[in-house]
């Protein structure tokens, strides 16, 4: 990628972009595998999760989500697909507005905890993107449903799936799963990285809500099912997993004032982004830590004249930054 270290995200920075050339029912699952580091504050690290919820789809790697488009709803050509998710309206239009709403200072110990926590997330990540969504001409009064579980399998529309990690699925108008097995245990061990944790998976699984309230979602579930080798299907996949968590990002970095996303939170936001991704020997289908960390990055410093969602077009990006 031409550099070498972490991404870190700085609570005033600003990040550029000039380096890079810079589905229908829809199901993404968020990778949840971390490398085992010690984290920055030298407390033991949160032992790795689950590999990614698996549904078999014919000619496809059993990682992929089954991809069922509704009658009408799928775009029928590489070259409309290709429009959709390269110069897509979302990515010329303005900032984020802060919504200005503070966490919860709850426990997330208990599932009554972690629903309360995502609830707020849920209802202030719907209210700051309304505006980037009406200007990108969709249907920003669309919310997606939150469901809040500690069920090991829970049935969707996009199929059934195993609620090791968080998970979108477009049907109803939008649908995220949090799995608060998942975060309590996390709070058990490191507080402030459960909080972390709870936080950016809401915003990666809002930010697929973005990618299908805009066409992105369908349009590039399109491309990556007419791609003829399995590796261009996996890049696909990896561009648009990284977009959500840029977008996600996007979000927070709005809101990092009131959040607010500082001191130790930033700490282990830091470490969370730049240790998820693909791991050693599993499918390549989320994208590197190091290019997770990138693209987060871009979202969260991308303010003022920066256009957020513009710093988020991965699928205009080179290969090496969605490797």
């Amino acid at each position: 990628m031409g550099t070498t270290g972490p991404f870190i995200i700085e609570s005033g920075a600003m990040f550029n972009l000039s380096r890079t050339t810079l589905r229908g029912l829809a199901g993404v699952a968020a990778l949840a595998g971390f490398a085992a580091l010690a984290l920055p504050n030298a407390q033991a690290a949160p032992a790795a999760a689950a590999a990614t919820p698996v549904l078999p789809q014919p000619a496809e790697t059993p990682n992929q989500a089954v991809s069922r488009p509704p009658a009408g709803a799928a775009l029928t050509t590489m070259s409309s697909t290709t429009n959709t998710v390269r110069y897509n309206r979302l990515y010329k239009t303005p900032a984020i507005t802060p919504s200005k709403c503070k966490e919860v200072n709850v426990s997330l110990r208990t599932l009554a905890g972690v629903q309360a926590y995502d609830t707020q997330l849920w209802n202030c990540m719907y209210a700051a993107w309304a505006v980037p969504l009406k200007a990108a001409g969709a249907a920003y009064k669309v919310k997606p449903k939150l469901v809040v579980t500690t069920a090991t399998k829970i049935n969707t529309l996009c199929g059934v799936v195993n609620n090791t990690t968080g998970y979108y699925c477009s049907g109803n108008g939008g649908v995220i799963y949090i799995p608060a097995s998942q975060i309590i245990a996390q709070w058990n061990s490191n507080p402030t990285y459960a909080r972390a944790w709870a936080t950016q998976m809401m915003a990666h699984e809002y930010g697929h809500h973005v990618q299908f309230l805009t066409g992105i979602l369908n349009a590039s579930w399109t491309r990556q099912n007419a791609f003829s080798t399995n590796a261009a299907r996996l890049e696909e996949s990896r561009r648009r997993e990284l977009q959500a968590s840029c977008l996600g990002a996007a979000y927070i970095g709005a809101n990092k004032l009131y959040y607010p996303m500082s001191g130790g939170l930033l700490v282990q936001f830091n470490y969370l982004v730049s240790h998820m991704g693909d791991q050693p020997g599993g499918v390549r289908d989320h994208g590197s830590p190091k290019n997770h960390a990138f693209w987060s990055t871009a979202g969260f410093n991308a303010r003022h004249t920066y256009t957020v969602a513009g710093n988020c077009n991965t699928f205009n990006a080179t290969s090496a930054y969605v490797a």
